[in-house]
């Protein structure tokens, strides 16, 4: 074998010799190692391509530049690589000859060795000599001849680097890689090797799909490519039946300013060609497609979602289920995979005179900075650089934000209705002008105070409790309706320009833990028809019988902290109401609020820690079937916690506070111990109000400082780990300088939740938009300035902090459509009963055409109908009785209720306008249910999914796709027919 060995290299070295002289004969030496591509017929192009792999050694020395300084042969007057000065033969020469004798020394080391362990030493020794760092393996080099690489490009310059792979040289996973690589070349890839320059350990794999591996898969996954420019039939069809109004009227916009929220097109030059028809792609039919380069007619994004069907595919072992590369990536194999980035998203000259790098570039400077936050979404970029499923949820994220406009105005408009009716209010002015009406202590240790003592407190109730607060929330209601259904033409519009109308989602593989977990038990899947790994029903049942308990489990937990902060509540209550401070003795209740919603938001923030580590753990308890069946488990999950975590004390203040607290002289006690917390005189929608701001002011800054402020402090320190060559040793380099393989390394992967934690923020913050919008008309606009800053955050997140994600496809938002149904449904009920039980527009309602001064016919002139309303809604009691006489200049007192005096014959009875008011709160819950939920389903009637335009359009180009695909098929056969001078008999395929 060693003889063998010898002879090869031998023969190789007579070879680079003869070669050389060969070269005379041709124009330029470059042209003898240049790669010789077959080039395919217009027909069809081979299923697989020749291995384009080369040994180690060997594939890097093809791929080292020549010298640019040659010389001419005057024999033959061409270029010549043999430069010669004083005797001594030139750099290129030596560079032919040193790695043959370097592998004629391995060749004979390793004869000298026995069978076993010349085979570990070579697989040690080939990784750790020939994969040396660029500037140690060619310090020969100087100046211009060293080679560069930008780090996008494998070392020939010419070959694009598809998908990386990262492994740690000490992984003991040596078989399992080598075995998987070897599989991946057997598919047509090229791979070549880079150690990192910022740690030792540190492997890349760079991952290159030639053409034909391309086309082969890309007809498997049945990618839809361009092959005409489309003719637009609602185009001519306008032309045609336009009236002289609608002319007119386009005439009057061109005059108008252009819309500075709208992109310039000319900024972003790549989205030009987008207006084609499309079709699956076939090799059988290529002649179809229109194929301008190469090296762009499959995007980048096409690419790396090729190369991921591949990894995903690709055996590492002897067996059924022991391939892809998210089990080599959960075992350790590998450390990462991900596609790289384009580039750097920064440039030294700006982008309106030298134009974008890159499409990262590009996405950075017309999308990620937060100069441009007025502008629209650059959304076919996105999808082209991030993926469908990414860019539909910033296509969804804009959307929702837009709607958030109108929502955010009518807000703003209601707020300020009542704060300039808020001095004419007639409530506000009785409470203020009540110096002589005495209040029964709100408390245990409390005094007797006036009412006027509270009119600021009854001025800031008037902004969020007045008359448009019934309107508003019907508007809302109606709003939640309009933006989904409208969301559901949006989706249809950018599924079809998006070539996802006919796509259906790939059959999803099956989970590794899955397998591991059930592989003695199979069954034939009724979709591919192969044998899979099957658990049983009553395993199953059993399992989602223990999460559904861990889900009560903590949810019981979430109301054993909303009890806790309500015990807090009332013990605050009586230290605030005797404090030594006057200034908080005054206003005790403002304090009692605001230190218990602190302390609220945070056990709700340390809860969610706690929920997602238990929502992770129930769900991997259950074992789900793929990665969607896990995706989707694990989101419900999480919506559930957080949504009850979240809006429990919400719902405790709006239905329960001040319900129980009972009567002067009959209060009911917590342990009887703790008197319950009662309302304020106007209503306790302020508690409510200053609730939902806290958590949703603070909320918003903390999720905004997790998503941007957390990874860029992480990335910062492993710079800085960099700059201070922590784990990079005698390699590292400074940033600048890394390969893009390097740089991306070392940003923060991708949420290891997917789209899950971005989509749950934006759906708890709908939740609260919409469920308790009657009590703070405000939510929609600060929901308005979060999500203008929450885009730009998420953008220059995915562009500069975050790795590549690899580019996934999906044609819809998934199962968060379906909460936001659900959250829509359940905000129309909350906001009926916050309308009837929490403010006190029902009791003002019924007083003004019941017991006013305008119930009587007629009405007398100039008379304000809620006149003595405050007197009608306080009910007396005499303090002796609890007091024994011992109390304050007079014997009574007032409390907010509807019962009897103490001297009626029924004392402190309900009185008939408390069962007035009771049934008019009942009948308005009914009424405004039924109605709003019949506006709502007669809105989402009118509104098609689809728009008609769109659904016409998509008819017209599948007949036009079948009339262009059957005249180019005639062409082409012409052609044929003309090129080899007779018949030419082809079938359809």
């Amino acid at each position: 074998m060693c003889v063998c060995v010898s002879v090869c290299v031998c023969v190789y070295v007579s070879a680079c010799v003869c070669s050389f002289k060969f070269a005379c004969m041709h124009n330029s030496i470059s042209e003898i190692l240049k790669e010789k591509t077959l080039k395919p017929t217009r027909r069809s192009l081979p299923c697989l391509a020749p291995s384009q792999t080369h040994p180690l050694n060997l594939n890097h020395f093809l791929s080292v530049p020549l010298s640019p300084t040659s010389s001419k042969c005057p024999q033959c007057k061409c270029e010549s690589t043999l430069k010669r000065s004083n005797g001594i033969v030139s750099n290129d020469i030596i560079l032919f000859l040193v790695p043959a004798a370097f592998f004629l020394a391995s060749s004979v080391a390793l004869c000298l060795l026995p069978a076993e362990e010349s085979k570990d030493r070579y697989v040690e020794e080939s990784e750790s000599r020939a994969y040396e760092p660029p500037r140690l393996r060619f310090s020969s080099f100087q100046g211009k001849n060293r080679p560069k690489s930008s780090g996008l490009l494998l070392r020939d310059g010419k070959k694009r680097i598809d998908y990386i792979l990262v492994y740690k040289k000490s992984s003991l996973q040596v078989e399992k890689r080598c075995t998987f690589e070897k599989n991946l070349r057997a598919e047509g890839m090229v791979l070549e090797k880079e150690p990192s320059l910022t740690n030792n350990d540190i492997m890349f794999v760079k991952i290159h799909a030639p053409w034909d591996t391309l086309c082969k898969y890309a007809e498997q996954m049945n990618i839809r490519m361009p092959f005409r420019k489309k003719c637009f039939f609602t185009d001519w069809k306008s032309k045609n039946i336009r009236s002289r109004f609608q002319l007119r009227c386009a005439q009057i916009k061109s005059w108008l300013p252009r819309n500075p929220m709208k992109l310039d097109k000319a900024a972003l030059p790549d989205l030009q060609d987008t207006d084609c028809y499309t079709a699956p792609f076939t090799r059988a039919r290529m002649h179809h497609f229109t194929i301008n380069s190469r090296q762009s007619f499959f995007s980048n994004s096409t690419r790396s979602r090729i190369v991921h069907h591949v990894l995903q595919r690709t055996k590492y072992e002897d067996g059924k289920s022991k391939m892809g590369i998210n089990r080599l990536l959960g075992n350790g194999t590998y450390e990462a995979a991900f596609p790289p980035h384009e580039g750097g998203y920064k440039s030294r000259h700006p982008i309106k005179t030298h134009g974008a790098q890159n499409h990262r570039h590009l996405l950075y400077e017309r999308w990620a900075r937060w100069g441009i936050w007025y502008k629209y979404q650059p959304l076919d970029l996105i999808r082209r650089y991030f993926g469908e499923k990414i860019g539909l949820y910033f296509a969804w994220l804009g959307w929702y934000t837009g709607m958030l406009i109108p929502a955010a105005l009518v807000g703003l408009f209601v707020f300020l209705y009542g704060l300039f009716t808020m001095d004419s209010s007639q409530v506000s002015k009785e409470i203020c002008d009540a110096n002589t009406t005495i209040m029964c202590p709100m408390c245990e240790e409390c005094e007797p105070w006036t009412l006027s003592d509270s009119c600021v407190y009854a001025k800031v109730t008037h902004l969020f409790d007045n008359g448009g607060t019934v309107f508003f929330a019907i508007f809302m209601a109606i709003w939640a309706t309009v933006f989904l259904e409208f969301w559901k033409r949006r989706r249809a519009e950018l599924t079809y320009d998006w070539d996802l109308i006919d796509w259906e989602e790939e059959e999803d593989e099956l989970r590794p833990q899955f397998e591991a977990k059930y592989s003695r038990v199979e069954r034939v899947n009724p979709i591919s028809g192969k044998p899979e790994p099957f658990q049983p029903l009553t395993d199953k049942l059993s399992r989602l019988m223990v999460s559904v308990s861990g889900i009560f489990f903590m949810i019981s937990l979430v109301l054993t902290a909303v009890f806790a902060v309500v015990v807090f509540r009332l013990i605050a209550m009586e230290k605030f109401a005797s404090f030594d401070w006057e200034f908080v003795k005054k206003n005790w209740q403002f304090a009692t609020s605001g230190t218990g919603v602190c302390i609220n938001f945070v056990i709700i923030m340390s809860l969610n820690v706690v929920y997602e580590k238990v929502a992770y753990l129930l769900t991997n308890l259950e074992h789900p079937r793929t990665e969607s069946e896990w995706e989707n488990s694990f989101a419900l999950k999480m919506f559930l916690f957080q949504f009850v975590n979240l809006n429990s004390s919400t719902f405790y203040i709006a239905f329960f506070l001040g319900r129980f607290a009972g009567r002067p002289g009959k209060y009911n006690k917590l342990f009887n111990r703790w008197r319950l917390e009662e309302c304020h005189p106007s209503g306790c929608l302020i508690d409510l109000c200053l609730q939902m701001g806290v958590i949703m002011f603070f909320k918003q800054i903390w999720n905004n400082f997790m998503e941007l402020g957390y990874p860029l402090l992480q990335n910062w320190w492993s710079r800085r780990k960099m700059k201070q060559g922590g784990g990079g040793g005698p390699n590292a380099e400074t940033t600048a300088t890394l390969p893009q393989w390097d740089k991306d390394w070392n940003l923060q992967p991708m949420n290891a939740h997917g789209l899950v934690d971005e989509y749950l923020e934006m759906v708890l913050q709908f939740g609260f938009t919409t469920i308790f919008v009657a009590a703070f008309p405000l939510a929609p606009l600060l929901a308005l300035l979060n999500n203008i800053i929450e885009i730009r955050l998420d953008a220059y997140k995915f562009v500069t902090q975050w790795r590549r994600p690899m580019p996934a496809r999906a044609t819809d938002i998934g199962i968060w459509h379906g909460i936001l149904e659900g959250i829509g449904v359940l905000a129309v009920i909350t906001n009926a009963f916050v309308i009837a039980i929490t403010s006190d527009y029902i009791p003002r309602f019924v007083y003004a055409f019941k017991y006013g001064p305008c119930c009587v016919s007629p009405p007398p002139p100039r008379v304000r109908c809620l006149r003595g309303y405050m007197n009608s809604s306080l009910s007396v009691f005499e303090m002796g009785e609890a007091y024994n006489g011992s109390q304050g200049q007079t014997r009574f007192c007032r409390y907010r209720d509807y019962r009897a005096p103490p001297w009626s014959p029924a004392p402190y009875d309900f009185t008939l306008q408390f069962w007035h008011v009771l049934a008019a709160r009942l009948a308005f819950i009914i009424v405004f249910e039924h109605l709003v939920y019949g506006i709502k389903s007669f809105i989402a009637y009118l509104i098609p999914d689809m728009p008609k335009g769109l659904c016409e359009r998509m008819r017209r180009e599948k007949y036009l796709m079948q009339e262009l695909m059957y005249e180019a098929e005639l062409t082409h056969l012409h052609k044929e027919k003309k090129k080899n001078g007779k018949r030419y008999h082809h079938e359809w395929p």
